[in-house]
């Protein structure tokens, strides 16, 4: 700990006045950094990232490094990349996440690389002027870099449907109680994403008085709308903060809002809109670990099939209901391509919501798609393998193809 806070101070002396900083990333850093808002800035892309990590990015906070943002060090910020100090070029590497960066200081006289690898507070190299201060070892650089990383993509994958039903039917309450915060993050990013226009205003326009006679006022519109408008808020650079799943913050609000909105419009007990969430955020791990961390499959695939099971056992399903719901929506829109992270988003994320209670609404009425379909079969585990295998391997020449078309504009 002491070599690491050393060096740390040794990389905030040399990076206040860089004269460069130049920064290679792996594809999909690249696809989904090029279009997200980030936050306090009214910037999107890895650019103005890169130059608030700089002035005031601080490695200690972990995934929330730009904690200390302050409207001067974003004027900083800004004027390094108007001032053309930032370089972002694509790696060469095979790795799916990874980060090179170095800063030079203003006289030349010292320069630091930084590289991250494996996960996003992964930090597996730091050289110092020639001089290596950390190298993390092969077990920590290939698995997991610290105490928040607490998902094993192996372990997600042993887990099954029926283990994760049980569990989150049967666990005593007090042990899952903490899935509230989600609801308290994620509800703010809610009312933000309602009260200002950020980005596409989706979940505004969906709600708009103007716009009634369209949508009604339905449990489906209320899902929707509220989903969006948080997808909104966090993807245009709204500085809340959203509980994640699965590493990614538009996936947790995909897993959770969809749930607490028929909460409420069904006036479900505490209770059940915890255990509920539990049911939520767990399948959609699940289904993750078979799809690696990141995929040319759009994340809001996976999360809003969480969510329409927890709607499943909001309204009284069982075991063989959630099972239909996973089915209808990996017969639905598996296949849906990631195509960076973006204020777009908001739209996939509010169809992603339109399935899943389409999905959950035909599986509570006995509807399920038939194993004759498509990858869909019998076994529910045998499925979410289909999925994995068609987002992991499957779209993997889509995601060259996709990063070559981004890159080219």
């Amino acid at each position: 700990l002491t070599d690491i806070t050393n060096y740390c101070e040794a990389l905030r002396e040399i990076s206040q006045k860089p004269s460069s900083i130049v920064v290679l990333v792996s594809a999909n850093i690249l696809k989904n950094g090029m279009g997200v808002g980030i936050p306090g800035t009214g910037m999107v892309g890895l650019h103005i990232a890169a130059a608030l990590g700089a002035v005031c990015g601080r490695s200690e906070y972990k995934l929330e490094v730009l904690k200390d943002l302050s409207p001067d060090f974003v004027t900083m910020a800004k004027k390094m990349v108007e001032d053309n100090l930032v370089k972002i070029s694509l790696s060469k590497t095979k790795e799916k996440l990874y980060v090179s960066a170095q800063a030079c200081s203003a006289d030349a006289k010292h320069s630091a690389t930084t590289i991250i690898k494996g996960n996003h507070d992964s930090i597996v190299s730091v050289v110092v002027d020639g001089i290596e201060k950390h190298t993390a070892s092969k077990e920590i650089s290939d698995t997991k870099s610290s105490e928040e990383e607490v998902i094993d993509p192996d372990f997600a994958k042993k887990l099954s449907v029926r283990e994760i039903l049980d569990f989150a039917t049967s666990v005593p309450l007090e042990e899952i109680e903490f899935i509230m915060d989600s609801v308290t993050l994620n509800k703010a990013l809610v009312e933000e994403g309602l009260k200002n226009r950020y980005g596409l205003q989706v979940g505004r326009t969906l709600l708009a008085d103007d716009n009634h006679c369209v949508y009604g006022d339905t449990y489906l519109t209320y899902a929707m709308a509220y989903t969006a408008a948080a997808s909104d808020a966090r993807m245009a650079g709204c500085t809340l903060p959203a509980m994640s799943n699965s590493g990614s913050g538009n996936q947790g609000i995909t897993v959770t809002v969809p749930v607490i909105a028929i909460a409420e419009k069904t006036s479900a007990t505490r209770e059940q809109l915890i255990r509920a969430l539990t049911i939520s955020h767990l399948i959609a791990i699940h289904i993750k670990g078979h799809l690696g961390k990141l995929s040319a499959l759009c994340g809001c695939v996976i999360a809003s099939t969480g969510s329409s099971c927890g709607i499943v056992y909001l309204r009284g399903g069982g075991y063989e209901q959630i099972c239909a719901a996973i089915k209808n929506m990996t017969g639905n829109i598996t296949g849906m391509v990631c195509d960076g992270a973006k204020v777009g988003c908001a739209l996939k994320v509010a169809s992603g919501v339109a399935c899943s209670l389409q999905s959950a609404v035909l599986a509570l009425d006995g509807i399920c798609i038939s194993s004759n379909d498509g990858i869909i079969e019998d076994d529910i585990e045998k499925t979410i393998s289909n999925l994995g295998q068609i987002g992991s391997v499957g779209m993997q020449t889509a995601d060259e193809l996709i990063l070559d078309i981004m890159v080219c504009k």
